[in-house]
């Protein structure tokens, strides 16, 4: 997710088109790209506003690869120059040592294209940004990074399932994942109503998979479910309102809220997310469609604590593996409900 700027204002004055990741080096075991997967030489950088830097988060928190890869949280309010580390003392990143994400950009670019967006890997030795290819970072964390997994990891992308996660992931990110901004940053009336269409299209596909089987693949968590969840889980919360994709909250459609729910509580999932984070970005960033830049109270977020009964349809979280431990003091967020 990218952010600053003038391009706050100009969301629903362009039509919108995301950009690809500039910076596609890998990170991998044995080094090809010239980064080698090693214990805490890396730095994810991430806003918990943003559901692609979310899925890392996620998918950090499952494999277990926080000693291995420190964490910085960005303001989820930007300012001119994009992402910032205002959350943290003095307003620098402490391992960093850098005001703005935009640093380890110019450190490894200058005048680079495509903006500042996360998530984003920093090399913390150098100050330089390694990779900020939203779609590939997950996908190595869970086959790249093995070594540095904690002892019951789930296999998040296996390799026998692979084909049919991808397929799922193809079309989910099509309409659903990035469908709600194509609907949200619309600039007339029709590219609206097709993007919107397309979404909750989408949505009533996943609905008999859903509800035949616990999970998108197979009868674990996979991938597929990491990238769903983060569109699902901001969904009536700013998506159905800010992004007027509103033809039905989640809240509605029992098969989906029982999913989200269901990963939600699981560990890893919702342990990672801030829902004031997410709520002030959106409206407070998209001048161009919340000029008055107000965050609602709703939606009521008690819910999702509530039993979703999934658990009926079998499956196993973990597959052969076993939860993630409790979160590190530094990382917790309060849940809906609680203080």
């Amino acid at each position: 997710m990218s952010g600053g700027g003038a391009g706050n204002s100009a969301y629903g004055h362009t039509t919108f088109k995301r950009s690809k990741s500039h910076f596609t080096d890998r990170i991998t075991a044995d080094g090809r790209d010239g980064w080698p997967v090693e214990a805490g030489r890396y730095r994810l950088v991430v806003s918990r506003a943003c559901p692609w830097a979310s899925r890392t988060l996620v998918s950090r928190r499952l494999l277990g690869l926080e000693d291995a890869v420190s964490l910085a949280v960005a303001d989820p309010v930007q300012d001119d120059r994009s992402w910032r580390f205002t959350l943290d003392p003095g307003g620098r990143d402490p391992v960093l040592g850098i005001r703005y994400l935009a640093e380890a950009y110019d450190r490894r670019e200058a005048d680079h294209p495509g903006g500042v967006s996360v998530p984003a890997l920093v090399d913390v030795p150098s100050g330089k940004l390694v990779t900020n290819d939203y779609q590939q970072i997950t996908l190595d964390f869970a086959t790249e990074w093995t070594a540095l997994h904690r002892a019951g990891a789930p296999d998040l992308y296996p390799s026998a399932l692979r084909d049919e996660i991808d397929s799922v992931m193809a079309d989910v990110y099509e309409d659903v994942n990035n469908g709600v901004y194509r609907a949200g940053f619309a600039t007339d009336q029709q590219e609206y109503e097709e993007a919107c269409a397309a979404v909750f299209r989408r949505l009533e596909l996943l609905v008999p998979r859903l509800t035949r089987q616990r999970y998108l693949v197979g009868d674990t968590i996979t991938e597929a479910d990491i990238r769903l969840f983060t569109t699902l889980v901001r969904f009536d919360a700013v998506y159905h309102g800010h992004f007027k994709c509103n033809r039905w909250k989640l809240t509605e459609n029992e098969v989906l809220w029982a999913y989200v729910r269901d990963l939600y509580q699981t560990p890893g999932f919702g342990d990672t997310v801030d829902f004031d984070h997410i709520k002030r970005h959106y409206y407070q960033v998209h001048t161009g469609i919340n000029p008055t830049r107000i965050v609602p109270l709703g939606p009521d977020l008690s819910g999702w604590l509530t039993p979703h009964h999934r658990e009926q349809l079998g499956g196993r979280p973990f597959g052969d593996g076993t939860p993630p431990g409790p979160v590190r003091a530094e990382e917790e967020i309060p849940a809906p409900g609680r203080p």
